[in-house]
């Protein structure tokens, strides 16, 4: 099969390939966890050309029949070899009942070396996480990074290649359309119900699917900005939708899960601590975000500050956002005991723009880097002590 290479994350499992972990590869559906694995198998036949390769797709109607951890445990034993190392692939587990019944029996007795991919982040929770602890390791995917966007369409770092990723986002797939509005969005629209559909809705049996469809407009155009449970209500009520905010905080837990979203914590840079509401949420796929709302360009800070925080996390990053007395700092990131501070703007066309950027990181007394990123040409250097980076040059460096 041909596929084009993601080193990244072959290089983050290889270091436990021959470990008795499990591999988990979570990620939103079509980032490309599938490719992954044949890029695994490849690896596997090239160091052990007598492995013999157990592999399983949900997604396809051929492995529909394996539907529980009995008849899952039923085709490994039909299929394994016992003079043969057995490799066991499983992609998009969770449609699979009980299936960590099967997984640690057969890790239990080694049979196997297991790889597994999950399209929700409750695969690693509550009972698997009580049967398998300590038996596997995460890796997490998302799409393609600026980087990799360039690898996989051979362009030139620049703006225009830039103007087109911001634009169509970074799902793999699209290496098989030309940057074209109307084939990418009516792709990227048929992901996007899939992904209700299958991850949300059907999962969690939801019967307001309008409601959801809502709340998702809702936060693509509050991409950015501080949302609570209670300002989401309060807006639907405006709509003539009433709905508690016990309920909104449920659904976008459920996107939460199927990793459309992800949700950031303030902190208190004060009395260091985490707020308790008010949280930003961001899109997995800026495409997936314009796929419901259009790609508009009066919405440019916000998915300037959607693409850096994406890098941010695929870079290994824990990240929050800083709140001191009503100002803001976009990202507070921390990775291996070291942090790092980040504004966010499109460009620092005035002092008052200058001024509140940068004041805020000014504001923050320690001795970790400071940076402020734009689309402004000429930004190598710093103001103040703080230091002002193109965005296309950070995020091509960072991941």
């Amino acid at each position: 099969m041909d596929f084009i290479k993601r080193e990244r994350y072959i290089d983050l499992v290889k270091p436990f390939l021959g470990v008795s972990l499990i591999k988990v590869l979570t990620g939103q559906r079509r980032v490309g966890k599938s490719y992954l694995l044949y890029q695994l198998i490849e690896l596997i036949k090239q160091l052990d050309p007598n492995a013999n390769i157990i592999y399983i797709n949900k997604e396809l109607y051929e492995f529909d029949f394996i539907k529980d951890y009995k008849s899952l445990n039923s085709y490994f034993e039909d299929n394994r070899q016992t003079d043969q190392n057995n490799y066991f692939f499983i992609d998009e587990i969770q449609e699979i009942d009980e299936f960590e019944k099967c997984l640690r029996s057969i890790q239990a007795k080694k049979e196997a070396e297991i790889f597994i991919t999950g399209s929700n982040a409750q695969l690693l929770s509550g009972e698997l996480s009580t049967f398998l602890s300590g038996r596997y390791v995460e890796i997490k995917v998302f799409g393609l990074s600026y980087r990799e966007f360039l690898h996989f369409r051979n362009l030139k770092k620049g703006t225009k290649s830039f103007n087109d990723y911001i634009k169509f986002g970074g799902l793999p797939g699209l290496v098989h359309f030309q940057l074209e509005e109307r084939a990418v969005y009516d792709y990227l629209r048929n992901i996007y119900s899939a992904i209700l559909f299958k991850d949300v809705v059907k999962r969690h049996n939801i019967r307001n699917v309008a409601f959801l469809e809502n709340l998702i407009q809702f936060l693509a155009d509050h991409v950015g900005s501080i949302v609570s449970a209670k300002k989401v209500s309060d807006f639907l009520k405006s709509q003539k939708v009433n709905l508690s905010p016990s309920v909104v905080i449920n659904y976008l837990d459920f996107l939460k899960d199927a990793f459309f979203l992800f949700k950031v914590q303030r902190w208190d840079l004060v009395g260091k601590k985490v707020f308790e509401i008010g949280e930003k949420y961001y899109f997995e796929d800026l495409g997936l975000r314009h796929s419901v709302v259009g790609f508009r360009q009066s919405d440019i800070n916000k998915i300037l500050e959607n693409i850096v925080f994406i890098h941010l996390k695929v870079a290994g990053y824990d990240v929050r956002i800083g709140w001191e007395n009503g100002r803001e700092i976009d990202f507070i990131c921390e990775k291996n005991g070291e942090k790092l501070y980040i504004q966010v703007a499109y460009l620092i066309a005035t002092d008052e723009v200058r001024d509140r950027e940068f004041g805020n990181l000014l504001r923050v007394n320690d001795n970790y880097p400071k940076i402020v990123l734009s689309m402004d040409d000429f930004t190598d250097g710093t103001y103040l002590g703080i230091k002002q980076e193109n965005i296309i040059d950070f995020i091509y460096n960072l991941a």
